[in-house]
């Protein structure tokens, strides 16, 4: 028997630093907001606030939609939004803010000639600096979460989502209170809310990607990795800032072609990344099949997004919650074991840490299994080996 849940591996419980950085990122969202009301009238900031936070739950989903392969743990997650919408915001804040002041006082530039210089050549390194240093932490502290480029992309976009939902809090703000006032908000949400909620997320990505490649390499190029993906974020957010600033409705009509460019790049990062792991799969799990864990209906289950979400359902309508539970856990597990021979083979992890890991993802693929559902009309042949009708469609026979 194990000396522990065996759900320890999947490194999903809050943990006394997580509760740290939480309680260290909400006070800095409170003193962020708390400039924001100072700035503008209560219910100006309450307006503000809830139209930033609206787009938020679609947009979260978005992001996670693409998280589903292998979903990194939710603690992560939170912190990384919650490090964007409190920690950077309020920091980069606070520098840009003095930027600006310097350019005002020092360069005798007028308040709008500075604020386009500062958003243009300042604004981007402060932010993607402050944005990317939670990437930092993780390749630090949580190397082995960065399985792959879909992981720096997804908490990338979980910090970008945060910054960028504070940050809508003091432009919807400013926008209330100028001459324009509501049609100048309306203008404000279209652009900022609606047509470009993904920029501080694709901006940041650059780095995610940087930071996720960097932590399945070793050796002194992992630095120039991590620097050529700060460079490139600090740009593509410099140059959507520049042509907004100076570029007029053709910059913008640029600016948004540049994410469109962007986004689709990443989308084909993404799906290549997930044949990656597939190939994994399908290469590691075939020796566990005489341990009767897994076998070839099972990894043919494993191999496509589509076939994981089946077998999900028919756990579900089989077996209720608990049913559905149990597929959950032991796609993740199988999933994670594929993953940790592969930090094994790049000598991310050592011996003692991968048969520790080993083992209890074992042990929770067995604990899946035992309650995974058996209709009665299929007991028999689920008993040879045979997977029941509607668990994997299509699968070769055992």
């Amino acid at each position: 028997m194990a000396s522990r849940d065996p759900r320890w591996v999947f490194k999903d419980r809050p943990s006394v630093s997580l509760i740290i950085g939480l309680v260290l990122a909400g006070l800095c969202a409170i003193v962020s907001f708390s400039f924001d009301v100072i700035n503008g009238a209560p219910v100006a900031f309450i307006v503000s606030l809830g139209l930033a936070l609206a787009p938020v739950p679609l947009l979260l989903a978005a992001v996670l939609a693409l998280d589903r392969m292998e979903p990194e743990p939710r603690s992560n997650l939170v912190f990384a939004f919650a490090w964007g919408a409190g920690v950077a915001v309020l920091v980069a804040g606070v520098i840009n803010s003095l930027n600006l002041r310097y350019l005002m006082s020092a360069a005798a530039l007028g308040p709008a000639d500075a604020r386009s210089i500062a958003a243009t050549f300042g604004a981007p390194v402060v932010e993607e600096t402050m944005k990317g240093l939670v990437l930092l932490g993780l390749l630090r502290f949580r190397r082995a979460e960065l399985d792959g480029p879909t992981d720096g992309i997804i908490y990338a976009s979980m910090v970008g989502l945060g910054f960028a939902m504070s940050e809508n809090v003091s432009y919807y703000i400013a926008a209330l209170n100028s001459e324009q006032g509501v049609q100048g908000l309306a203008v404000t949400v279209v652009l900022r809310g609606i047509l470009s909620p993904f920029a501080h997320p694709l901006f940041t990505s650059m780095i995610g990607i940087a930071v996720a490649y960097a932590a399945q390499r070793r050796g002194p190029d992992r630095a120039l990795i991590i620097l050529a993906g700060w460079v490139g974020a600090m740009l593509l957010h410099g140059l959507w800032n520049g042509l907004a600033s100076y570029g007029g409705a053709a910059g913008l009509a640029i600016a948004y072609g540049t994410l469109l460019v962007v986004l689709l790049a990443l989308m084909v990062v993404v799906w290549r990344d997930r044949r990656r792991i597939v190939r994994l799969l399908q290469r590691y799990l075939p020796p566990y099949e005489p341990t009767k864990l897994v076998d070839q209906a099972d990894i043919y289950m494993l191999s496509a997004i589509s076939r994981r979400r089946q077998a999900r359902q028919w756990a579900q309508a089989h077996g209720g919650k608990e049913g559905l539970r149990a597929m959950s856990d032991y796609q993740l597990a199988a999933t994670e074991l594929g993953l940790l021979h592969e930090r094994a083979e790049r000598h991310i992890v050592d011996d003692h840490t991968f048969h520790e890991e080993q083992r209890a993802l074992l042990e929770c693929m067995a604990a899946a299994r035992s309650r995974f559902p058996v209709p009665d009309q299929h007991a028999a042949s689920m008993a040879m080996g045979t997977p029941p009708p509607g668990y994997a469609p299509g699968a070769p026979p055992a």
